[in-house]
């Protein structure tokens, strides 16, 4: 999916995620969680945000399910990759990446010919241990 970058482009790709899944669920009886569905939403919304904030033009979204994962790929024109800051509770905001790679089962950031593609590899259902993905690393 093709988004502009402007303002709007953040909830257009949170409802895009969500109704991938739902669609997935449906249609093709991939079992899919609805802590899955949300927690997508969240990644989703935070590379793109990132994406808007730091390069300039068009943003691709691509979205695609590999084995028992969803996996999220967000391109932008900006060549620079993402580096999570150090940790500091002292800090208001900026902390998008830190929970991007908490919550994801995989994370890469990839220099492109042009720009770069974060890729987010995110668990369908829930663990059936109950234990989160940030706590098996």
């Amino acid at each position: 999916m093709a988004l502009d970058g402007e303002g709007p482009c953040i909830a257009e790709a949170r409802h895009t995620a969500a109704g991938f899944l739902t669609r997935m669920r449906a249609e093709h009886g991939v079992a899919v969680s609805q802590r899955a569905v949300e927690v997508t939403q969240l990644v989703v919304s935070e590379l793109v945000t990132n994406a808007q904030k730091y390069a300039v033009g068009p943003v691709l979204l691509d979205l695609r399910i590999v084995g028992a994962l969803v996996e999220v790929q967000v391109w932008d024109s900006d060549p620079v990759l993402p580096v999570a800051r150090a940790a500091d509770a002292g800090r208001v905001g900026q902390h998008g990446l830190e929970i991007v790679m908490a919550v994801c089962q995989g994370f890469e950031a990839v220099r492109e010919p042009v720009g770069k593609r974060i890729i987010a590899r995110l668990a369908l259902t829930d663990d059936p241990c109950g234990v989160s993905s940030w706590a098996s690393r």
